[in-house]
């Protein structure tokens, strides 16, 4: 089956968390915390490195709008419910729809960091890959070095498969970065 063909929400809630696909307009608060995390972002993701704008940031939210529908990839964007603030952008990445199975990355706010969001968003964003996606495969992968997004993955129970040695470029391209592989899979 084409994957576009696939029905499934679009959001759903956590305990303290909304979590939905970007919208329109949505391009101004994911600047801000960008903009408020960098020097926490920029170790491990490569898009920290480059300039930043609003209006850049806004053609990206939209872009992954496209994506969504389309089933290439599906970002989530992770609002507090009680406040409506953004707290972070998380997702399934790298889809491949005949097995299934994603990746999840995930980067917060900065200002958030520490209260437990991004490992409860990890944990609904699974739980909507396995349910709703009927998920065979979930993985986490991220440096050895990234002991935060290290914890989530071994806090959640996903297990460790392997480190791929020199897999991917460092951020900031200088060097090549070794990859530890997090799963989990369907019982």
């Amino acid at each position: 089956m084409n994957p576009i063909l696939l029905d499934f929400p679009h959001e759903f809630e956590t305990e303290r968390l909304l979590i939905r696909m970007p919208k329109p307009g949505d391009g101004k608060a994911v600047y801000h915390a960008l903009t408020a995390s960098l020097n926490e972002l920029k170790p491990w993701l490569p898009f920290a490195h480059g300039e930043q704008s609003e209006q850049k940031t806004e053609i990206n939210i939209r872009e992954a709008h496209i994506k969504f529908l389309q089933r290439e990839d599906l970002r989530f964007l992770v609002f507090h419910k009680d406040t409506g603030q953004f707290v972070c952008s998380s997702g399934l990445h790298r889809i491949n729809w005949d097995v299934p199975k994603f990746e999840i990355g995930y980067w917060t706010d900065t200002r958030f960091t520490g209260k437990g969001y991004t490992t409860e968003a990890v944990v609904g964003i699974t739980n909507f890959a396995f349910t709703e996606l009927k998920a065979q495969r979930v993985e986490i992968r991220c440096d050895p070095n990234n002991i935060k997004s290290r914890a989530i993955a071994k806090k959640l129970n996903f297990v460790l498969e392997g480190t791929l040695r020199k897999d991917t470029p460092s951020a900031d391209g200088s060097t090549l970065c070794d990859t530890c592989i997090y799963a989990k899979i369907t019982p």
